[in-house]
């Protein structure tokens, strides 16, 4: 017997992920990223959150909310294979799934409470700006570390020992910005760009394309070979 569930979001994130391209594909990846947690009003209660201050890190249950419409198929083409070998849907983290629910893990950094609303300052998070949340729940240590764990296709994670280097006025303009942000952007763009966002059928090919990634209110456009990313310009969106 099946059930449907109706499942209302307790909570938005506000995250500088302003598109689903940049993003690094597993959490915790761009540790240098803040994200605030905003708890919708009948869930913004210090009731609802009393004891959460213990947490060092807690769980993100969210919804896929920019797949929703797109469907899913029983295989998919993970990016951490080269994007041409098939797994099933339930083999793997992709976004595009019966039911487009995601999980993870980040670091609770602080716990606000403003005009009686809470906040949840977390860094880590690997969610687009705007991610509904469908509930929070302490990380464990002792149960949810798994020491013998296993998946033999991702065994560690996937990112590049490339050099970032930014042009002359790309490194200007990340400076006056990451002091208006006031957030460590060097640190961000670095971390996110070492996760190479391109698809997988870019990666073994040379070519001069540039890239850009949405991040906070900047364009970022950048390049890559197999020996450096260049960091060519930083432009402020209107």
């Amino acid at each position: 017997m099946t059930t449907e569930l109706n499942l209302p979001p307790i909570a938005i994130i506000h995250s500088g992920f302003k598109e689903k391209f940049g993003i690094p594909r597993q959490p915790g990846l761009a540790k240098s990223m803040m994200a605030t947690i905003e708890l919708l009003p009948e869930f913004s209660s210090p009731e609802a959150v009393r004891g959460l201050e213990t947490c060092s890190h807690i769980w993100l249950i969210f919804v896929f909310s920019a797949c929703v419409d797109k469907g899913w198929s029983p295989s998919v083409r993970p990016p951490r294979l080269g994007g041409n070998q098939k797994l099933g849907v339930f083999a793997s983290r992709s976004p595009f799934r019966p039911n487009p629910i995601g999980l993870s893990p980040v670091k609770l950094e602080s716990i606000r409470h403003e005009n009686n609303t809470v906040f949840l300052d977390v860094s880590g998070a690997d969610l687009l700006d705007q991610t509904p949340i469908l509930d929070i729940k302490p990380y464990l240590p002792y149960s949810d570390i798994i020491e013998d764990a296993n998946f033999e296709l991702a065994t560690q994670a996937e990112t590049l020992e490339l050099a970032v280097k930014y042009s002359g006025d790309a490194e200007a303009k990340m400076e006056t910005h990451a002091l208006r942000l006031n957030t460590p952007l060097r640190q961000q763009i670095e971390e996110i760009l070492r996760c190479d966002p391109r698809p997988a059928y870019h990666k073994n090919k040379q070519n001069t394309r540039i890239y850009g990634i949405k991040l906070h209110d900047l364009d970022i456009r950048w390049t890559i070979n197999s020996e450096q990313i260049q960091v060519t310009e930083i432009i402020l969106e209107s």
